[in-house]
């Protein structure tokens, strides 16, 4: 079979084609997809008529299986777990803030896989934003005030029993369990580069990110928000438009991402996995 990579346009991604997921792939197609990955950092393979089989197959390929703390699995099932959001559901969107999947882990994932299976007629893009990109263009000043940082990651925002999606969120399809755990916390270096293409890149953002190393509070809060302002702009942006037998897989090593609502009266489910932290980063 023979790849056709078409890139978006924007800051980052691609759409591929020639290729059936729904099969074993051979060892050539598999580097051919990485190395495409590597250069788009977010890949969309549409038309694919995949399976759960299919879809834990495809990501084994590109390093085993992830951990996937505070959201159940689907039953029988250990690395799938359902994004889903049902069409009368009045809960806070799921994951509409930009990050990078488990950043507060001290392995955190390498990469996601995202199939969609009920899509939506209208809105629910996923936007992604480059971060190889934000750092080139990042000005002198505030660039000279990151080197060296080393970023405070932490889930307690989001999956602490305090958190958004904690003891007082109620009405949520999705099976998010709060746990106590997420007040740990873990350390990440800011500016860090890629561990398979070396290239230097942002990791994390406000958010999971909770402060830096060494600073205190009432200086660490207003460098994230202005962090948080750059590593979003317009110009670091891919907007995906998901159609449904379509998979896509992101680098969290190079992109943040956040959903999108403008679907309300509508089901949506995707089916996920992670792409395990590729040679212990």
């Amino acid at each position: 079979m023979t790849l056709a990579i078409i890139p978006s346009g924007q800051a980052c991604g691609a759409h591929v084609t020639g290729v059936d997921l729904a099969h074993p792939l051979d060892p050539g197609t598999i580097a051919a997809i990485r190395a495409a990955w590597l250069d788009h950092h977010v890949l969309a393979f549409p038309d694919q008529k995949m399976s759960d089989d299919d879809l834990e197959r495809f990501t084994a390929y590109f390093g085993g299986f992830g951990d996937d703390p505070f959201i159940r699995p689907i039953p029988g099932r250990k690395h799938i777990i359902a994004v889903k959001r049902r069409a009368d559901e009045t809960a806070p969107l799921f994951a509409e803030n930009w990050h990078s999947d488990w950043s507060f882990q001290a392995r955190p994932p390498a990469g996601t896989c995202l199939f969609g299976i009920t899509i939506p007629p209208v809105g629910g893009n996923t936007e992604f934003a480059n971060q190889h990109a934000a750092l080139d263009a990042m000005p002198a000043g505030l660039r000279a005030r990151i080197e060296g940082l080393r970023a405070i990651h932490s889930a307690r925002a989001g999956y602490a029993p305090s958190g958004m999606y904690g003891a007082n969120d109620r009405g949520r399809s999705m099976d998010i369990r709060s746990d106590d755990a997420a007040l740990e916390t873990q350390l990440h270096p800011f500016v860090r580069a890629h561990p398979e293409t070396g290239r230097l890149g942002l990791f994390g953002c406000a958010g999971y990110i909770i402060g830096f190393e060494g600073m205190d509070d009432a200086e660490a809060r207003p460098l994230l928000h202005e962090l948080i302002q750059w590593q979003g702009r317009e110009e670091f942006r891919y907007s995906h438009r998901w159609e449904p037998d379509m998979l896509v897989m992101w680098d969290n090593r190079s992109v943040l991402h956040r959903a999108t609502g403008g679907y309300d009266g509508h089901d949506r489910l995707l089916h996920r996995t992670t792409i395990a932290a590729w040679e212990g980063i």
